[in-house]
């Protein structure tokens, strides 16, 4: 009788097991890097809504701080598309984030003195902090709902 080569159904199955025990260890690890770069993003993204609100207001002393993103995105590099941000932060969704810019109402010369932008996360599955920034360029964040001004500020 001829020796067969290749590997017994035991031999695979024991392959196939540890294959799984290490599966199940680093795919928790894995999505909890992936949800810390994901609110990395949404931080730096919030830096970069801050300075280009800023240098927004710098551009455009007439109108203040920009009321929309797509006052901030490609074009012109005008006071109607001032090329500040990237086309995918105007549609403000990023690195499973979604941003919402609120602008404060406009005083009686037409000038917009106050901002804030918020960042949710759009599941669980990519991030559990909410982000908020506002004009001071405090970085704050909430655990639990969208943040605002009173949370506990970046360190």
């Amino acid at each position: 009788m001829k020796k067969q080569k290749g590997f017994s159904l035991i031999e695979l199955l024991i392959v196939v097991a540890i294959i799984l025990i290490i599966a199940a260890i680093a795919i928790p690890n894995l999505i909890k890097s992936k949800m810390a770069a994901n609110e990395a993003s949404a931080v730096g993204s919030l830096r970069t809504l801050t300075t280009s609100q800023i240098q927004y207001s710098s551009q455009c002393p007439t109108f203040g701080f920009a009321t929309t993103f797509a006052a901030l995105g490609p074009g012109a590099g005008n006071c109607t598309n001032a090329n500040l941000i990237d086309n995918q932060l105007v549609t403000g969704q990023k690195s499973g984030y979604a941003f919402t810019l609120t602008p404060g109402a406009a005083g009686p010369t037409g000038i917009v003195s106050q901002f804030h932008v918020n960042a949710d996360p759009q599941s669980t599955s990519t991030g559990t902090r909410h982000f908020f920034v506002d004009e001071t360029g405090v970085i704050r964040y909430n655990q639990a709902a969208a943040a605002t001004i009173t949370d506990n500020a970046l360190q």
